[in-house]
């Protein structure tokens, strides 16, 4: 559902070339007349004080003002356009019903499985170096990938190393997951990293799982810092493990389409709004994740600090595994993030 009020920048350029008498009038004053006057749609499919929906309101806020309200931009979180259901949401993205999107990888994998190939257990050993990876060759992979769906890669945020919370016990070596029953997203690297080790992992949609823990359906679930937080998994989990087992981030996208459609200049201001917005969500997430867990303890959860050492004896336990899913993604993909056996 598009919202859309264009004025032709020809037209606008003739009407202040014949007013002002110089081909430079377009870009008189405070340059705002360079942009489109336009209204844009953006989905995310986290809750409002999710980073996702937090970095698509800074990057709002930046046009906005950038643009002397020229371009605006409408944010809806929780997949409000799409029902709620995410995998609609992608659809919309690709379709052009929807204008510009963030989607983590392992989501926007119902378009294209090599996606979330990053996702692969200890890809990374920092956040530093996902940065470092995914702003050059991963970056442009992710480009390549998409640009045969129709979309265009913008820029990318931290959803987070992911983290493991549950009730029912510490978790500080494999044998402690056995027949755990942790939900996942529905991703083959999430689902096959859990039945490796021995646990239960159950696909199941976001909004279910607060009341899945509360009433004994499952036992736990595996997230960012950040999301457990935002979530509240606190109040009702006994039990985390710090383990940075696999690292997930979120696209900045756009309709190719439409994102052809925009004149240069509002190309250029929105590009540097999303990189400018994407790595101050980066910054926000690593720096509040040290206060949260401080919050976490202080409501009383246990939490346990994996030693490399012990994060080895869970590498070793899925190594074969992980060999394999190398394998299945491939060498092109795997070597755009530095991905080895």
């Amino acid at each position: 559902m598009n919202i859309r009020k264009t004025i032709p920048i020809l037209a606008l350029l003739l009407a202040l070339v014949l007013l002002a008498g110089c081909s430079s009038a377009a870009q008189s004053g405070d340059g705002d007349s360079a942009y489109q006057k336009i209204d844009l749609v953006m989905a995310v499919n986290g809750t409002d004080t999710q980073i996702d929906t937090r970095v698509a309101k800074y990057f709002a806020e930046l046009v906005e003002d950038r643009s002397g309200g020229n371009v605006t931009v409408d944010v809806f979180p929780n997949d409000q356009l799409a029902g709620g259901n995410a995998t609609m949401g992608i659809e919309m993205i690709a379709q052009g019903s929807v204008d510009l999107a963030a989607y983590a990888t392992c989501t926007l994998a119902v378009i294209d499985s090599q996606l979330p190939v990053a996702t692969i257990p200890w890809a990374f050993d920092s956040y530093a170096e996902a940065r470092e990876v995914i702003d050059s060759t991963g970056g442009q992979y992710y480009a390549e990938r998409l640009a045969a769906k129709g979309i265009t890669y913008i820029a990318s945020f931290h959803n987070g190393f992911r983290q493991l919370s549950n009730s029912k016990t510490a978790v500080d070596e494999p044998a402690d997951l056995k027949n755990l029953k942790i939900r996942v997203p529905g991703s083959e690297v999430y689902m096959g990293f859990f039945r490796a080790l021995g646990a239960d992992p159950t696909s199941m949609s976001w909004s279910e799982v607060f009341t899945a823990i509360q009433q004994g359906t499952i036992d736990g679930q595996e997230n960012g810092v950040s999301v457990t937080a935002t979530a509240k998994m606190d109040e009702i989990q006994k039990y985390m493990t710090m383990w940075n087992y696999s690292y997930e981030n979120d696209l900045f996208i756009a309709n190719t389409k439409i994102w052809e459609s925009l004149n240069e200049n509002t190309r250029q201001l929105l590009t540097e709004c999303a990189r400018e917005a994407c790595n101050w969500g980066r910054d926000a997430l690593e720096a509040e994740e040290e206060e949260l867990l401080a919050g976490f303890e202080k409501n009383g959860m246990e939490i346990t600090y994996l030693t490399d050492e012990q994060k080895a004896e869970f590498a070793d336990a899925i190594a074969e595994w992980k060999a394999g899913m190398i394998d299945r993604f491939g060498a092109d993909a795997c070597g755009a993030f530095g991905i080895t056996k």
